[in-house]
């Protein structure tokens, strides 16, 4: 950028006082000029909202960290509970979504700030870790940034601050292990216990009208491919969901097989429903060889054309008869680039063979499919053999809500379960729409991390911000009992999970101090599974209420919450990379 360019452009930019001094320009890397308003407004407008580039004192950092954080509280902070209020989100493709869950909404955010950036990759990993709890683990980060400055005014060092912190967060993993709830380990109660535990979760969702049909699917979904109680942990990639849109989300139901959104191919009346189904799962082209490089076929008159024509039905009439010979009835061929990956010439054949063609199987489905039905993903048609084929009893076309389905069910409902049975389940989702679905969806989704949280750990805690109200009180007096600046810090932590039943209190529109005044009450007469139940407006008893969730989504969220926040308290610098 040259003096003239700079001249220029000032002539469409505010008054020189709006800006601070800056005494030389060095856009595109030289000098131009002292006063260059244009230098002016790119620091103001674009080199201030990336990383400073030169060090920054490291009290100004932090105050900035700390103020990007609770920027990201007050916008995620309400959508906490089950009267948080939903967030319409606009994608950067220009879709709409409807959520409330915390990682949809933080995964979407568009945060500059290295802070920000920082609290979006706790929801992610708290996402991972327990499947909920995304937008808890936030709200309880930023509270306990929101108490370092006053420690930081007091004199206290960050890594004092850090020390502390982690102290006290060891300390609370132990209060959480004391209060919480062994899972009734009795094979009668356990289906109910996992359902009450998804309702809880489910709760707070857009979609919490259907937990009592959402609840139990998910239980059975993992029950279908586990052991609750025996089993340590739940692979959730056994479990596929797929979305149908039509009809309302109390319609959703578990399918003992496969289920693809998509017709058959009907071409030559090829058959829509095969029993005792011999399924094949192909990686390779159905139609004509193609060479590897670029060539044409100069035709010269109709006899050529002809024999060209006669030698393509030869070759892929060859395929179709090793397919047939294999004893394959039901072929499911993976999506692919090529647009002529499937010849019409060889639906036809294999439609007179007798044989039902489902196409454009996705990709990342493979290997779902392979281990539901027993196949062998087969790469090319020489090694197309009997062993490679899985087994099913039935794969049909049906149609639900004016759209048709393949639906492939695995075994014989009739008879009992073989035990060697593929441990897989497909979750059909309903909905009236895609936003619906999408949301149903996503739910559906915490609610079976919540039940593998139960899996991996069988402990509760009551729900309604009565763990986070013990943590609080019980961290308070033991900081009373340390010595020294560490005392400040665990008393400052301590008071940073009020945060969470004084938000739900707020969500739901009550009087936030004077309900948790009042929890707090109750707990200093040892009841300590009481907590706020929004819906009645009053503070209960959790566990009679059934309102419990597992101790590993709580636990993870301090641990997570306690790391970040440590991590952004100890930053002195931002710089700037080149």
């Amino acid at each position: 950028m040259t003096a003239d360019s700079c001249q220029f452009w000032d002539r469409y930019l505010p008054p020189h006082s709006l800006y601070p001094p800056l005494a030389v320009c060095t856009t595109a890397g030289r000098a131009v000029g002292r006063g260059c308003k244009t230098a002016r407004y790119w620091q103001k407008n674009f080199v201030q909202e990336m990383a400073p580039t030169s060090s920054a004192k490291s009290e100004d950092v932090r105050t900035t960290n700390i103020a990007a954080a609770e920027e990201v509280l007050s916008a995620i902070r309400t959508s906490l509970g089950p009267r948080g209020m939903d967030k319409m989100v606009i994608t950067g493709k220009g879709d709409v979504l409807i959520s409330n869950d915390g990682a949809t909404i933080m995964k979407e955010l568009e945060a500059r700030h290295p802070a920000a950036r920082l609290l979006i990759e706790l929801s992610k990993a708290q996402d991972v870790e327990a499947g909920d709890g995304t937008t808890s683990v936030v709200v309880m980060c930023c509270s306990l940034l929101h108490e370092c400055p006053n420690l930081l005014k007091m004199g206290l060092h960050p890594s004092v601050i850090s020390r502390g912190y982690g102290k006290a967060a060891a300390k609370a993993e132990e209060i959480l292990d004391s209060m919480s709830i062994d899972l009734d380990l009795d094979p009668s109660n356990v289906r109910k216990t996992l359902i009450t535990a998804a309702k809880t979760s489910l709760s707070s969702k857009v979609v919490s009208q259907y937990s009592k049909w959402l609840a139990p699917i998910a239980v059975d979904a993992v029950s279908a491919i586990c052991d609750p109680l025996n089993d340590d942990n739940v692979n959730l990639d056994d479990i596929r969901v797929v979305k149908l849109a039509g009809d309302t989300i109390d319609r959703t139901e578990l399918i003992k097989g496969l289920c693809f959104p998509r017709k058959v191919s009907h071409v030559a009346n090829g058959p829509t429903s095969i029993s005792n189904a011999k399924i094949a799962f192909i990686q390779f082209c159905l139609s004509a060889p193609k060479t590897t490089m670029d060539s044409s076929v100069v035709v010269s008159d109709y006899q050529q054309m002809d024999r060209l024509i006669r030698e393509e039905r030869r070759y892929i009439l060859t395929m179709c008869k090793k397919i047939k010979a294999s004893g394959c009835n039901v072929v499911l061929i993976q999506k692919s680039i090529l647009r002529d990956a499937v010849s019409e010439i060889a639906l036809a054949f294999l439609a007179k063979m007798g044989i039902m063609v489902v196409r454009n199987i996705e990709r990342e489905d493979a290997s779902f499919v392979c281990r539901t039905v027993g196949c062998k993903p087969i790469a090319s048609i020489e090694h197309f053999t009997a062993d490679k084929l899985g087994h099913a009893f039935i794969a049909e076309e049906i149609e639900l809500s004016g759209k048709r389905m393949v639906r492939v069910i695995r075994d014989d409902p009739a008879l009992p379960q073989p035990e060697h049975s593929a441990k897989t389940i497909t979750v059909l989702v309903r909905g009236v729409n895609k936003l619906i679905l999408d949301e149903a969806d996503r739910s559906l989704h915490d609610a079976l991390c919540v039940i593998r949280s139960l899996v991996k750990k069988k402990k509760q805690l009551p729900g309604g911000g009565a763990a986070e109200i013990e943590l609080a009180m019980r961290l308070d007096e033991y900081a009373q009992t340390l010595s020294g600046l560490e005392s400040y810090v665990v008393k400052a932590y301590a008071n940073a999970f009020e945060l969470i039943p004084y938000t739900l209190a707020e969500n739901a529109g009550l009087n936030p101090i004077a309900t948790v005044t009042k929890l707090r009450s109750e707990h200093n007469k040892g009841v300590t599974m009481a907590g706020i139940h929004v819906k009645k407006g009053d503070i209960l008893d959790m566990r009679a209420k059934k309102v419990i969730q597992p101790t590993l989504v709580t636990s993870s969220a301090v641990k997570l919450a306690t790391e970040t926040a440590q991590m952004i308290l100890k930053i002195s610098d931002i710089v700037a990379a080149r």
